[in-house]
């Protein structure tokens, strides 16, 4: 009876042209895991975070999106490595984040929507589109038959006629006489002002200004996403998070899956750790890991002091799970999904 290595041999042997290695497992990349600082979520994600993938953290307002994100870049920044915050809705605060440890020196902070102004002041653009002026020039006024001095169309002749011919037959219209014709009433003419290129084109970006509320902010998702790509294509961050936990899911699912997979494949080449916060998960499968936070009660010291709050985590999606046995089986095994419960701390509350 031949052995087990011989069977393999003949069976990979014969399936050498169709499918190279059959009975051979495909090797698996270990990748690196960073701790969040947190013990409680890194006994759920068995070390932390991985580097050089994309992790999603989703959740609604409140439920610990930032608090976990600025406790992992904590970590990061102790273990001196550069990290960049990318802002949509500038909403990050620098004292915030210096309260959980984060090391301001090598945090790239992202404003988004942010112009800078005269005396080192910052103002929100809420519209960065702008049109040149000569586009927004009204035509000129254009006298005959389409511009040509004939003479108007024929179709504007009758315009009007049948309010005319009504306005004839009228029984106030008409008198003892008949069909008199009566005196007409000269009425004045309305001065119209002409309105210089300039003022017009002002006028204009003014309505689009007035149309670009923060309700519909294509054009900071647009420059959050510009920024993302540059900084993976440069290198040498350790870690970049997406902050779009401000932005209603309509408008974050609108950005196309290929981004996803452009970010994935970045972090990969440059081993860097990319965090999105959003409130609906839209990375689908470019994600490698995919967590959902949501806010649970508040922690109180005595009866007034508002000391934390707590927050629940479940792991949705795992790709990087780390496996303790040596041998990797031959099917794919069954998504687990754990969950914490873990307390994040006000500033002013202290330790007891």
């Amino acid at each position: 009876m031949p052995s087990a290595f011989a069977v393999r041999s003949q069976i990979e042997a014969a399936l050498a042209e169709r499918i190279p290695a059959a009975l051979t497992p495909a090797t698996r990349m270990i990748r690196e895991m960073m701790p969040t600082g947190i013990e409680a979520v890194d006994a759920v994600l068995q070390g932390g975070l991985p580097m050089g993938a994309l992790t999603e953290m989703v959740g609604a307002e409140c439920s610990g999106r930032t608090a976990l994100a600025l406790s992992f870049v904590a970590q990061m920044t102790r273990a001196e490595k550069v990290c960049a915050w990318v802002d949509v809705s500038d909403a990050l605060s620098p004292e915030s984040a210096a309260a959980c440890g984060v090391d301001l020196a090598r945090l790239l902070w992202v404003r988004c929507g942010v112009v800078r102004r005269g005396s080192g002041q910052w103002a929100e653009v809420k519209g960065s589109f702008s049109l040149p002026a000569k586009y927004l020039v009204p035509p000129p006024v254009t006298k005959g038959l389409h511009g040509g001095g004939y003479g108007p169309h024929p179709r504007g002749e009758v315009k009007g006629m049948d309010d005319a011919v009504m306005g004839l037959l009228r029984p106030e219209a008409i008198g003892a006489r008949g069909a008199e014709p009566q005196r007409k009433m000269r009425t004045e003419r309305q001065a119209i002002e002409p309105v210089s290129a300039q003022n017009f084109a002002l006028e204009q970006r003014k309505k689009f200004r007035d149309a670009s509320a923060p309700s519909r902010p294509w054009s900071r998702i647009e420059q959050a996403l510009r920024v993302t790509d540059l900084l993976l294509q440069a290198g040498g961050f350790g870690a970049i998070v997406l902050d779009m936990g401000s932005l209603a899911p309509e408008h974050v699912s609108r950005i196309p899956l290929a981004t996803w997979f452009r970010y994935r494949a970045g972090a990969e080449r440059t081993q860097a750790s990319v965090v999105l916060l959003t409130q609906y998960p839209c990375s689908k499968s470019s994600a490698g890991l995919v967590l959902r936070l949501e806010a649970g009660a508040e922690v109180t010291q005595g009866a007034t002091v508002l000391a934390g709050f707590e927050r629940r985590i479940e792991v949705s999606r795992q790709r990087f799970a780390q496996t303790p046995e040596k041998v990797i089986p031959m099917r794919k095994p069954p998504q687990r999904a754990g969950g914490a419960v873990w307390h994040s701390q006000t500033a002013w509350a202290g330790g007891r």
